[in-house]
């Protein structure tokens, strides 16, 4: 499946018009990050095309512990534990309308969670409010793409960064 083609401008508007009822699904989860996650440091200019994350248009952004970190990008180092990063998103259907995504949810944890996986924890949420997977917790298998993914950038703690062109 392609990445719908529209402009920066009509992402963001989408974005615009489907974010509060993301949030709001999203927030049925339980997860203190899903009603949290956009308060934090944004750190892409626009949702951008993301075909590893099933098609579909994505923001980045990472709450307090983690910004500093993640946003050296590749010169990033460890990031310190308690580090979460979330990328909401959204897919485009044939008919140019947006339809809410997964809440994919990255958070750094203690020495020794997951060693394989430097120590990340990775969470799918649904737009439904469900949660499809956690590491090391209900449905892991659903997530092990994430850190069978994440594992290719040894280099960088395990991150893969936005494009450069969508970098604040």
């Amino acid at each position: 499946m392609d990445v719908a083609d529209i402009t920066d401008e009509e992402a963001i508007a989408m974005w615009d018009c489907l974010i509060d009822e993301m949030r709001t699904s999203w927030g049925r989860s339980g997860n203190p990050s899903a009603l949290s996650f956009d308060s934090w440091r944004s750190f892409s200019s626009s949702p951008y095309p993301s075909a590893t994350h099933g098609s579909r248009y994505v923001m980045n952004y990472a709450n307090d512990t983690g910004s500093g970190g993640y946003g050296t990008y590749e010169d990033v180092g460890i990031m310190p534990e308690g580090s979460i990063l979330a990328k909401p998103s959204f897919t485009v259907d044939g008919n140019g309308h947006a339809v809410a995504g997964p809440l994919f949810l990255m958070e750094k944890m203690q020495s020794g969670f997951f060693s394989e996986a430097n120590d990340w924890k990775y969470t799918m949420i649904m737009p439904d409010g469900r949660i499809a997977g956690t590491s090391k917790g209900k449905g892991s298998a659903n997530v092990e793409f994430c850190a069978a993914c994440h594992m290719a950038t040894p280099d960088t703690d395990h991150l893969f960064f936005l494009p450069d062109e969508y970098r604040k």
